[in-house]
């Protein structure tokens, strides 16, 4: 015969591992059911989130080139008649650049039309005519504009694209909470 001690040893153990599962179970359970309701996004939202993400791509892409620009566009301002003849070719190279990375500014647009998002839209189309603002105000030969003003141009245009990014930043952490 079997002391009760023994028995009461191994239904407590028993107990324990019962309890154990239970807690394993309930903890799986509301894990499996958060994941459902919360972290699960639809197609819908996840092709929104890619787009989202290929017009920061973008906008990035025409903002480094137009970083090349406005430096080569100052330096030419800067030292007038004696800026190099090789800089200037630079600078024709970057323009031809810039003009092209104005087309994928336009398909971001277009994209942010069609994704209904029309505030996002018309911020960055101020930042594209801020930047166009600037290539038709600051080019070589110009005597007449100070580095003040270009610094002051090229802030507007920093405004501009801050603002932007505050706008899709915002969207894209709507989409990424889920709410």
């Amino acid at each position: 015969m079997l002391d009760t001690g023994i028995y009461i040893e191994l239904l407590d153990t028993a107990l324990k591992v019962a309890l154990g599962a239970c807690i394993a179970w309930v903890a799986g359970w509301w894990v499996m059911r958060r994941n459902a309701v919360v972290g699960s996004r639809s197609p819908r939202e996840n092709r929104k989130l890619t787009h989202l993400e290929a017009i920061s791509s973008q906008v990035g892409q025409v903002t480094h080139t137009f970083a090349k620009y406005s430096s080569l566009a100052s330096e030419s301002v800067q030292f007038g008649e004696r800026w190099p003849a090789e800089r200037k070719n630079e600078l024709d190279t970057i323009s031809a650049d810039l003009v092209n990375e104005f087309k994928g500014l336009a398909d971001a647009e277009a994209k942010l039309l069609m994704l209904g998002e029309k505030n996002l839209e018309r911020s960055l189309r101020l930042y594209g005519s801020h930047i166009a603002l600037f290539r038709k105000q600051v080019y070589v030969g110009r005597a007449d504009i100070s580095l003040e003003q270009i610094a002051a141009l090229k802030k507007d245009i920093a405004r501009a694209r801050e603002k932007f990014y505050d706008l899709l930043s915002t969207k894209y952490d709507r989409l990424l909470s889920n709410r």
